[in-house]
């Protein structure tokens, strides 16, 4: 199989690799460094820390961010949920430094914990140095660790693709659309997700998620050409792993073949 991208992964959710390219050289992820934010506002979620309903204020510094946002103003008020659908939809780096400010105090204090959590999960090549993956000296991770993160996400907090899979929603009263970055979801059938990112420096980057008769892949793809280059790539790996692999349920009396 051939994949143009300098780097790429197939793995399941368990974390057998059943692909990869040049899986483990530290490369720019952009946005999809918001795979381990989403799965660090996940755990609170879940662990009962945070409430989807709780009001977020937005700081001066989570406002002034560039790139994909959804122009937060300082002082405005969104709840948790709707912060998370911003940054699962299109990919908001206000909301992603917001919430992640609202979780720790600090996005200074909210990177250690993106961190120390790549660590536990045996992301041992990446370092992350901000809450959103824009472009910053030394904020790197390989297709291997963005596997590991993507599956821990999927494996534990599956509701996570009731957002991630959303085509167009809307905020602010229907003042603001959102549109998803993730153009595979029109594309692919049985897309589960996951996440885009894109920077001038990190090329065309996805971790993409899809589920097909009981089994579940991601493919990661960093460094690509284009968007139409990165896509046709992620469908390829999942092509390929659809086709050659099977999800089987053993039984004890079930012999292996």
């Amino acid at each position: 199989m051939t994949v143009g991208a300098p780097s790429a992964l197939l793995m399941t959710p368990d974390g057998q690799v059943l692909f990869e390219k040049d899986a483990h050289t530290p490369r720019e992820p952009a946005s999809v460094t918001k795979v381990m934010t989403m799965l660090l506002v996940c755990e609170a979620i879940d662990s009962g820390r945070l409430s989807p309903e709780d009001p977020v204020t937005a700081t001066a510094h989570a406002a002034s961010m560039g790139g994909s946002q959804i122009w937060l103003e300082e002082g405005e008020v969104l709840t948790v949920e709707e912060m998370l659908k911003c940054i699962a939809v299109v990919s908001a780096n206000d909301c992603a430094v917001a919430l992640g400010e609202h979780l720790a105090g600090s996005e200074e204090a909210f990177v250690r914990q993106m961190n120390r959590r790549a660590q536990e999960l045996g992301m041992t090549d990446t370092r992350f140095v901000n809450a959103c993956g824009l472009t910053e000296e030394g904020h790197l991770t390989t297709a291997y660790d963005i596997g590991l993160m993507s599956a821990q996400l999927l494996r534990e907090h599956r509701w996570i693709c009731d957002y991630v899979t959303i085509w167009q929603d809307s905020i602010r009263n229907g003042a603001s659309v959102l549109n998803n970055t993730n153009k595979l979801l029109r594309s692919y059938p049985d897309i589960t997700g996951l996440k885009t990112g894109y920077t001038s420096t990190a090329g065309y980057c996805i971790s993409a998620s899809a589920e097909r008769d009981g089994l579940h892949l991601i493919a990661v793809i960093m460094g690509g050409e284009s968007s139409a280059s990165r896509n046709n790539d992620a469908a390829a790996l999942l092509n390929w792993g659809f086709a050659s692999h099977a999800a089987v349920n053993l039984t004890a009396d079930q012999p292996l073949l």
